[in-house]
């Protein structure tokens, strides 16, 4: 069912969603040393953070771009196409299994992809594809950081249907399961966001957030009263809104 969504909102992805520059920077500080690198990013979904790894690593970053999803695919091919960038290959394929050869890359990526992985079987095939001392890096966000945010706080039923996020302690003990892996640091990040009302409800319908797929037609229509009213309550204005949205990266590494 989530492949429908991802097909349906593959051509506009990068309109509905925001895209964060600043976890690029601690990728950059990790991989600085070496001459060349070779990199795979899981659920690369439409290229959006594949640009942004190209504009601070070019030229010496070689990217494989996977994802489980053929149209989320030609949409990165496009989109990276369009601003001349051309060191990159696709793969349609699954991050459970990936075809690959054993210790091939040097560091693996998961932008805001992770909980639709199945966490083990995805680090298990990351150590299997990285090279000794290569680096994992997942950007996710957690069920309490996903509370917090705008549709966690004002968004009916938002907190009860996205069930799919890591905590903190699941996702470190399932790194501790992998004996090859070592969990080396954990960053937070805060963003301080504002946008109008009617802004946030064309993002809700566009599915700005895959949870909005996993309500019915009705429920989201009936939500959507929800969140209007729900913020006409609590903001003087509803074309200043503003508010937090918190993520978290890991970065681990192959022993």
């Amino acid at each position: 069912m989530i492949q429908q969504h991802f097909s349906q909102i593959a051509d506009k992805y990068c309109q509905v969603r925001t895209t964060d520059s600043e976890l690029i920077k601690c990728v950059v500080t990790k991989m600085k040393k070496l001459k060349q690198i070779k990199a795979i990013d899981i659920g690369c979904g439409d290229g959006r953070y594949d640009a942004l790894l190209f504009k601070y690593l070019e030229p010496k970053l070689n990217l494989t771009c996977a994802d489980a999803n053929c149209d989320m695919l030609g949409s990165l091919v496009k989109n990276l196409s369009s601003q001349n960038i051309s060191k990159f290959t696709t793969i349609n394929a699954e991050a459970e299994k990936i075809p690959s050869l054993d210790d091939v890359y040097d560091c693996v990526f998961a932008f805001n992809a992770v909980h639709h992985f199945k966490l083990l079987e995805f680090l298990r095939e990351s150590a299997r594809i990285l090279k000794a001392g290569g680096c994992i890096f997942v950007y996710t966000r957690l069920p309490d950081q996903n509370r917090n945010n705008i549709w966690g706080r004002y968004f009916p039923m938002f907190n009860q249907k996205e069930t799919r996020l890591y905590t903190l302690n699941k996702f470190v003990e399932t790194v501790e399961a992998v004996p090859e892996l070592q969990l080396k640091s954990i960053k937070y990040y805060k963003y301080k966001r504002k946008s109008t009302l009617k802004e946030l409800i064309e993002r809700v319908r566009a599915h700005h957030y895959s949870t909005f797929f996993l309500y019915s037609f009705e429920e989201l229509e009936e939500a959507i009263n929800g969140f209007i009213s729900n913020i006409k309550c609590n903001f003087k204005n509803d074309t200043k809104v503003h508010w937090f949205d918190e993520n978290i990266m890991f970065v681990i590494n192959k022993r």
